[in-house]
């Protein structure tokens, strides 16, 4: 359910801390802090558990997500335009089948909220600071662990996570290409490598072809603001990830991000 649950079994929890905090949000509007630090399920944030091994493992699967773009030639024939389309819109389920192929885990626990008293001392000062940066919500972390166990239950071969990920990149979809057409035919050419990969792997499976593409399609509904939040954002402050992705594909050979 994506309602908001507070009205109804934590409505007395809610109301006792909408009554606390109203001396914080006298003149700001009734409903800021209420629903900043919201008890139900669906706008509880969390955060990583262990932030610099899962960061660091994030980095070194990005890392190895733009070498696999670096080394394909066909990638490389396209125009510059074009390459920096796909890799604003494909970096994202490049990096999550890049988690699934490591077998990277994570765990995260809840956003530790600061005191009322803190929040009281401080009122007003964090405004002339830099923004607050957003965290994840709970529901939506469970979503994407949710993703990542689908992918893992299919237990890909090295090649079919290969052209997978190609059929991924070269997607003729993405508005303002200039050579969709030669970029479909890359689609359709990994994915029938992909298909005749499947064959001799998995004949007496003949819907896993269509269930993992079917699977992989799920992988664009993860917003990049949730992986960028998660995993990038305690490395690289308030820096756009696609710009230092689209550096580290042109300019910095293998260099990591650095916690």
């Amino acid at each position: 359910c994506e309602r908001c649950q507070c009205h109804r079994e934590d409505k007395r929890t809610a109301i006792l801390y909408t009554l606390l905090s109203q001396n914080l949000n006298h003149g700001r509007g009734g409903h800021g802090a209420a629903h900043q630090r919201c008890l139900c399920h669906q706008r509880r944030t969390v955060c990583l558990r262990t932030p610099h091994v899962t960061c660091q493992a994030a980095s070194n699967v990005l890392v190895k997500t733009i070498s696999f773009m670096k080394n394909l030639p066909s990638f490389h024939l396209l125009p510059r335009e074009d390459q920096l389309l796909l890799l604003d819109n494909c970096w994202v389920p490049l990096f999550l089948l890049g988690l699934v192929q490591e077998m990277v885990t994570f765990e995260v626990m809840e956003t530790p909220a600061p005191s009322m008293l803190k929040k009281i001392l401080l009122d007003g000062q964090s405004k002339q600071q830099e923004p607050e940066r957003t965290q994840p919500t709970l529901a939506a972390v469970q979503r994407l662990q949710c993703c990542l166990n689908t992918f893992w239950s299919l237990d890909l071969s090295p090649k079919e996570y290969a052209y997978l990920k190609g059929a991924i990149l070269f997607s003729p979809d993405v508005p303002g290409l200039r050579a969709s057409q030669y970029i479909e035919s890359l689609q359709r050419e990994a994915q029938r490598a992909l298909q005749e990969v499947l064959q001799p792997l998995h004949p007496r499976d003949q819907g896993r072809f269509a269930h993992i593409l079917l699977i992989s399609s799920t992988l664009k509904s993860i917003p990049p603001a949730l992986i960028t939040d998660l995993f990038f954002r305690p490395i690289i402050g308030n820096a756009d990830i696609v710009e230092l992705i689209a550096e580290m594909l042109y300019e910095i050979t293998g260099r990591q991000l650095a916690p």
